[in-house]
């Protein structure tokens, strides 16, 4: 006897908006940012590798950081449905399976991207998407430990980036300079990510996301936050006073010092001013990176 049952709809396949809204294109700005300091601290003139900076611009944006966002949104699904049902997946936009589709689209475009820009772009995009996937999806989810996930976003959006700006320039291995500077930032981000984790305290620890604020408390999360981000520009600091670029090493100093004087007041109020220096002193902190990529680049 036949079902009566009628065969389910098929899934609609997204409208290019909502994947776009998926990928969220606001957040790569970050990581282009640094992809640009890479690129400025090889030296190399844009127009002798015009064509493989144009691959590393879509790997950086689209490819890996949008490819991240796709994966954070489908294994957060459960989540935003309750905090963020308006995101394209919760609402239905991207309906079924196709959240995790593209994600799995991204991370192997992401590859193909990569593999004729050299081995160590493809090495460095691979690594980025591994921590894109590691970072959001089971059994690690990084995200949910306070000193791992903002670890794995500062690694991943500084110096990954970085590295794969110079090294599509280069078209070789950055020389130790920039490798010890682009480490040295990407361990002072770790403070920034957690200044990022003070607007979800509540949701954190409700949900068992054991973020440092979660751990530590605002406060000392906060004099944590500014101690990381200041060792390492202090280090670097010295570093390009060490080799002779001292323009970049003064430029560099200056802005650790105004930061100096926008933590004081941060501190004052962690929870509420945290969005505030996120706006201010990460300003500072990013100009700091570009001032000493401009240095090793031998343009100051």
């Amino acid at each position: 006897m036949a079902s009566s049952l009628s065969p389910p709809a098929p899934v609609p396949v997204p409208a290019v908006r909502d994947v776009l809204a998926l990928l969220k294109p606001i957040t790569w700005f970050p990581p282009m940012w640094a992809f640009l300091c890479g690129v400025v601290s090889s030296g190399v003139p844009v127009a002798e590798r015009l064509p493989f900076l144009l691959i590393g611009v879509v790997l950086t944006g689209p490819l890996v950081c949008g490819t991240s966002q796709a994966v954070n949104d489908w294994f957060d699904r459960h989540v935003d449905a309750i905090n963020e049902p308006d995101r394209p997946i919760p609402s239905g936009r991207i309906a079924g399976n196709w959240g995790l589709r593209i994600a799995i689209i991204g991370t192997a475009l992401g590859a193909v991207v990569a593999w004729p820009a050299g081995t160590w772009v493809f090495a460095a995009t691979l690594l980025g998407l591994a921590c894109a996937w590691a970072y959001s999806a089971p059994p690690l989810r990084l995200k949910a430990d306070g000193w791992a996930g903002p670890a794995v976003v500062a690694i991943t959006y500084e110096g990954l980036t970085w590295f794969t700006g110079a090294a599509v320039m280069l078209g070789a291995l950055p020389s130790a300079q920039i490798l010890i500077v682009l480490l040295l930032y990407s361990l002072g981000a770790h403070g920034i990510m957690t200044l990022n984790d003070f607007k979800a305290v509540e949701g954190d620890r409700a949900t068992g996301v054991r973020s440092l604020p979660v751990r530590l408390g605002v406060t000392n999360a906060a004099r944590l936050a500014c101690l990381v981000m200041a060792v390492p520009q202090a280090a670097v600091v010295a570093l390009l006073m060490q080799w002779a670029l001292v323009l970049s090493a003064g430029v560099v100093g200056a802005l650790l010092l105004v930061q100096f004087a926008l933590m004081a007041r941060m501190l004052s109020d962690p929870k509420a001013l945290a969005p505030w220096y996120n706006a201010t002193g990460t300003s500072c902190y990013v100009l700091g990176m570009l001032a000493a990529a401009l240095g090793l680049g031998g343009v100051i």
